[in-house]
């Protein structure tokens, strides 16, 4: 959401908006499960949301994407995903889900909509958008981090003539039959991509340190319940059990044949292809960088908020230069798990506690 996209019109014909309490940028699912705990409290709100239609992120992620914890362990507050016809919800299963939670409890969404800045005007934050200018008490920012994909700055990469794509662009393995193709990271997401791209492709996959696999019996629920069971009892550096590989089907049938091994990284890309530790130059067609995201949150560059990295100094989900600004669900720096389905609920319940706190004395004063 930082920057304009096709498809967006500016019309600044429209009136501004009558100031509300409080305004949620996007209509994913960070922004539901913090919508859901305002719902009683303070109703005046709106979620704004670029996209053209429910299901936030998940809407632009590859064709077989699968989670790797069961429906009921991927739900969001107070209504469970419902069974799915497999174990592991599939891309669509989310979509649904999200669709019909917002839904279920009427949440006043405005789409589509591009956040494009966010200033102070006087007491409210005053938001330029596609469709006009909001004015709002209290603003939470749930945009996540899909829209702004991280590739790695290595030697060479301007003048690599093969194929780039990040896995926030990466739909489906057929245009990379026959090739040679390199994924690059460590996570989930390469070594799902690395299962189905190596049946039609001769794959390389590029890690900083040797993956870890978790036991075959182990999903992403015992997981993310190992990891929380850390977080309370003070064990805040749990990111790496969080990080893990899960085995679902596909990456076991992947290990089945024989491809789940991963070499550390080349030093630098040439004009068609890289250069190895040890001197070596070897061709390659495609790199799949499955390197991460960073948040977006580039609208709010006028308020003077954001850090080098593009963050944001927080206490909890509220920003420590703007009082009336919250951030949710952009992984550990605004909260434990965060970033994902079932991890929001923590950060999204305390955000509306604070912003309601926050709109009482307001209006008290």
């Amino acid at each position: 959401m930082s920057s304009p996209q096709a498809g967006f019109t500016t019309d600044f014909t429209m009136n501004e908006s009558p100031v509300r309490d409080i305004i949620i940028i996007g209509g994913g699912q960070s922004g539901l499960a913090t919508a859901y705990h305002l719902r009683h409290s303070f109703p005046d709100f709106t979620l704004l949301d670029e996209q053209e239609s429910s299901g936030g992120a998940w809407l632009h992620a590859w064709q077989s994407l699968r989670l790797f914890s069961p429906a009921d362990a991927s739900s969001l507050p107070g209504w469970l995903m419902p069974r799915t016809k497999e174990i592991y919800p599939t891309r669509l299963d989310v979509i649904d889900y999200l669709t019909q939670y917002e839904k279920r409890y009427d949440f006043p969404v405005q789409r589509p909509v591009q956040v494009q800045s966010v200033e102070r005007d006087g007491s409210v934050f005053r938001l330029t958008t596609s469709r006009g200018i909001y004015r709002t008490r209290a603003l939470v920012c749930a945009t996540g981090s899909w829209s702004h994909p991280s590739i790695p700055d290595y030697a060479g990469k301007e003048i690599f003539q093969g194929q780039q794509l990040h896995s926030a662009h990466y739909s489906s393995p057929d245009k990379f039959s026959g090739k040679r193709v390199l994924v690059v990271g460590g996570g989930n997401s390469a070594a799902q991509i690395l299962a189905e791209v190596s049946k039609v492709a001769d794959t390389t996959w590029v890690t900083l340190t040797e993956p870890t696999f978790l036991p075959d019996e182990v999903d992403g629920r015992y997981l993310f319940q190992a990891a929380t069971q850390r977080f309370q009892a003070g064990d805040t550096q749990t990111g790496g059990g969080l990080a893990d590989i899960v085995m679902v089907e596909s990456v076991k049938e992947a290990r089945n044949r024989g491809v789940l091994h991963a070499v550390r990284p080349f030093t630098a890309l040439t004009k068609t292809g890289v250069i190895w530790p040890d001197g070596r130059s070897e061709a390659i067609d495609a790199v799949i960088w499955c390197t991460g995201f960073r948040p977006a949150l580039g609208f709010l560059k006028p308020l003077g908020v954001l850090t080098a990295d593009g963050k944001v100094d927080v206490l909890g989900t509220r920003s420590v230069r703007e009082p009336g600004l919250w951030l949710v669900g952009y992984g550990s720096w605004t909260g434990f798990a965060s970033a994902t389905l079932i991890g929001v609920n923590r950060s999204a319940r305390q955000t509306a506690r604070e912003i309601s706190a926050f709109l009482q004395e307001d209006k008290a004063r």
